[in-house]
């Protein structure tokens, strides 16, 4: 046999909260009984109000009691006229100052309980339960739900022996903590006897924000630095006077950077100076490769013709000194 724990009290403390918020040590099976005793006394009397919870909340000499419905005007009637009536009877059924507070369900379709509450009143006027649970499907679907599972169990049809009918569409993670699941059990009276419905609802992930209640205190510091954020500003403002000062080095120094492409400029010409070098270096390749000729030329006797060019000179000098210079 499977062992079920209930949705809520599984997630209570984790993403749920309980529905009765109070302590005692002496006094506590009292206080449960007069809990016991308020919330049927309301589920009895508003009937036909779509009650789906009722919290309990205890304090010193008074008990605060919320009623969660999706029908709040039957609850508060005209003028409150049925919430005077119904904060007097719960007074004189415990004995003690009642606070009623009414809060209204902005989506049914999506509250385990109301829905589980509409499939038993169809099976009580006889409709078929396949259909029951099938259109409760659709609804909850079309409402923005990720999964539902719905459950009847009992002499379903009619038949004489009790059986169970389930039916399941989209996902419904019981085993996650942080999925928001909502759970909800009644029971429909038939002539035959009674059928348990149980409908469970998964509407996302709730995930933790421990640090919800850090951001909260902080308005109060916010409000005072916006006077430091105001101050900023204005040792902002000097600071363009500064900035107007610098584009006149800027525009100076564009000057120095004028001279500087002069001085690149005379470098070019010493770069022309070394080819001129690098050119009359080849020259004496050839007067050395002149030389082997000349060598060879001595083993054929220059020393000859040498004189005879000598003494070619020689005659035209004397020849020269010979001419009568005119007076």
């Amino acid at each position: 046999m499977g062992h079920k724990v209930h949705p809520l009290g599984f997630r209570i403390g984790v993403i749920h909260d309980w529905q009765a918020k109070w302590y005692a040590d002496k006094h506590y099976i009292e206080f449960l009984h007069e809990d016991l005793k308020l919330r049927k006394a309301i589920r009895s009397k508003y009937a036909e109000a779509a009650i789906s919870q009722v919290q309990i909340d205890r304090q010193a000499n008074k008990v605060a009691v919320t009623i969660h419905t999706a029908r709040p005007g039957i609850v508060i009637g005209r003028g409150g006229q049925r919430v005077d009536e119904m904060r007097l009877y719960l007074e004189e059924l415990i004995g003690k100052r009642v606070q009623l507070n009414i809060q209204e369900i902005q989506q049914p379709e999506l509250d385990a309980y109301l829905v589980a509450r509409t499939i038993a009143e169809q099976i009580e006027r006889r409709v078929a339960y396949r259909r029951a649970m099938k259109q409760a499907v659709f609804r909850v679907t079309q409402a923005g739900a990720k999964g539902i599972k719905i459950s009847c169990a009992g002499r379903l049809g009619g038949s004489e022996i009790a059986r169970r009918q389930n039916i399941h569409q989209g996902q419904v993670p019981l085993h996650t903590l942080r999925a928001d699941i909502d759970y909800g059990l009644t029971e429909a009276r038939t002539t035959l006897g009674r059928i348990g419905v149980k409908v469970w609802i998964y509407k996302g992930d709730i995930l933790a924000q421990p640090k919800i209640e850090e951001v909260e205190e902080m308005p109060a510091e916010a409000e005072a630095k916006p006077a430091e954020v105001e101050a900023k500003p204005a040792e902002v403002e000097v600071k363009p006077a500064e900035a107007e000062a610098k584009p006149a080095e800027a525009e100076a120094k564009p000057a120095e950077a004028e001279v500087k492409p002069a001085e690149v400029e005379v470098k070019p010409a010493e770069v022309e100076v070394k080819p001129a070098e690098v050119e009359a270096k080849p020259a004496k390749p050839k007067t050395k490769r002149t030389k082997p000729a000349a060598s060879r030329s001595a083993n054929t006797k220059p020393s000859a013709p040498v004189e005879k060019v000598e003494k070619e000179e020689t005659d035209a000098t004397t020849e020269a000194s010979e001419i009568p210079q005119e007076p």
